[in-house]
């Protein structure tokens, strides 16, 4: 059974950094890709940064230029710079495979950024 565990999540003041990792029990490479999500307040759950299988980054916009997302071995990591309060939310991590997508999510980790 895959496991992905956050951790890093933390109250830090605006212009501050934080750095989520998220550790799977299995070999990322496994997955078509692996991606950090977050949900703020009464909002809908929300894409911030994907790496693939091969590589590839996206970000949303919102997070271009300032997120960071990277893999080492069997671990995701989140770098967040610049953070604004407006990126407050709790952040999942998530990875999805198989031609008919199949997800898996870790529990999530709380981000707050104080103004």
């Amino acid at each position: 059974q895959v496991q992905l565990v956050e951790s890093g999540g933390g109250l830090v003041q605006a212009g501050g950094s934080l750095r989520l990792s998220c550790a799977a029990s299995t070999n990322i490479f496994r997955f078509n890709a692996m991606n950090w999500y977050r949900q703020a307040p009464g909002k809908q759950r929300e894409l911030v940064a994907e790496i693939t299988s091969g590589g590839s980054t996206n970000y949303a916009n919102s997070v271009k230029g300032r997120f960071a997302i990277s893999r080492i071995k069997n671990t995701v990591y989140l770098q967040m710079n610049s953070l604004r309060p407006e990126d407050t939310g709790i952040y999942y991590c998530n990875a999805w495979e198989g031609v008919v997508r199949f997800d898996y999510w870790g529990q999530g980790t709380q981000v707050t950024v104080s103004s």
